[in-house]
C-alpha cells in the first residue's frame, strides 16, 4: 500500500512520503488564493472552494480565512456555511450533512499521532474519520476530535471539545463535551432562550 492508500484506510501513515507533501503544498496554495480573494469576489470564490473541497452540495459559503490539509477528503452537503477560521484537517475522511452551520473557530481534526514518544518521534501518524449530521449548528471555538460522529439535528455549544459521538437532536456542550438535553418541538417558537418568534 502507499502512504495515501493507509492514510485513507486509518493506518499509521507517512505524510511526507509519496507525493503526500506535494498534494498538501498544492491545496494550501488553493486556500492561500482563496484567504485573499475580496470578500465581494463571489464568483470566483464560488469556484475555488469547490475546486478545495472534494464534494460539495448546491449552496455553500465559508468565510476567509479557511485552511484544510487536502480538501480532497471533505464533503459537504446543501447550504453548507462556515464562519471565520474554520481549520478541518482532512487526512481521513470528513462527511457534513446538509443545512450545517459552524461558528467562528471551529476545528475538525480527523489527524493524530501515537501516545508513546518512539513510534511519535519515528514520524507515524493516523487519520480517523468524523461524520456530522443534517440540521447541525457547531458553535464558536469548537474542537472535534478523531472519530466522532454528530448526529442529526443537534446543536454543539461554544468552547467545546467534542471526544466522542453526540446523539441526534441533543444540545452538548462542555468538554468533554456531553449531552445536556434533547431538544423539543416546544422549541420552534423561541429564537433564543425564552424569546419567541413574532411569527414563524
Amino acid at each position: 500500500m502507499t502512504q495515501k492508500e493507509r492514510m485513507l484506510a486509518e493506518l499509521p501513515y507517512k505524510a511526507w512520503e509519496d507525493g503526500l507533501t506535494e498534494s498538501r503544498i498544492a491545496n494550501k496554495l488553493r486556500c492561500q488564493e482563496y484567504n485573499t480573494l475580496r470578500a465581494d469576489d463571489f464568483k470566483r470564490k464560488d469556484e475555488l472552494i469547490r475546486q478545495v473541497l472534494g464534494k460539495t452540495g448546491k449552496k455553500l459559503w465559508v468565510e476567509s480565512p479557511f485552511y484544510c490539509d487536502y480538501g480532497e477528503n471533505i464533503e459537504v452537503g446543501d447550504n453548507f456555511y462556515a464562519n471565520f477560521n474554520c481549520t478541518i484537517l482532512d487526512v481521513a475522511k470528513v462527511t457534513i450533512g446538509d443545512n450545517v452551520m459552524f461558528a467562528p473557530n471551529v476545528s475538525l481534526y480527523t489527524a493524530g499521532h501515537p501516545l508513546h514518544h518512539e513510534p511519535r518521534n519515528s514520524g507515524y501518524e493516523y487519520g480517523i474519520g468524523i461524520t456530522i449530521g443534517n440540521n447541525v449548528w457547531i458553535c464558536g471555538n469548537t474542537v472535534v476530535n478523531p472519530g466522532v460522529s454528530i448526529g442529526d439535528n443537534t446543536v454543539i455549544g461554544s468552547g467545546s471539545v467534542v471526544t466522542k459521538d453526540i446523539p441526534a437532536n441533543a444540545v452538548a456542550a462542555g468538554n468533554p463535551c456531553r449531552v445536556i438535553r434533547k431538544i423539543t418541538d416546544e422549541e420552534r417558537k423561541y429564537y433564543y432562550k425564552n424569546r419567541e418568534f413574532e411569527e414563524f
